[in-house]
């Protein structure tokens, strides 16, 4: 197998992969994903999530424990 053919073989891949990855993304099936993730920017930032409320709280709580010993440093 010679250079030319080598290089027609991997240029015949790449093109299958790309238009394998240009039907995946523009398929009716993954429309409601992308909208969901269009939309994000747009979502409220009022709720955290389960584990960044307790992230919170706990930090909270210790900038309080820290308040009440006098320490004023984070």
């Amino acid at each position: 197998m010679d250079t030319g053919t080598f290089r027609g073989l991997i240029t015949l891949i790449l093109m299958v992969a790309f238009i394998g990855i240009a039907l995946w993304a523009y398929s009716k099936r993954r429309k409601p994903d992308f909208d969901e993730a269009a939309h994000l920017p747009f979502a409220d930032d009022d709720e955290l999530p389960p584990s960044d409320k307790q992230a919170s709280q706990q930090r909270d709580s210790e900038a309080n424990a820290r308040h009440d010993r006098g320490e004023n440093k984070l």
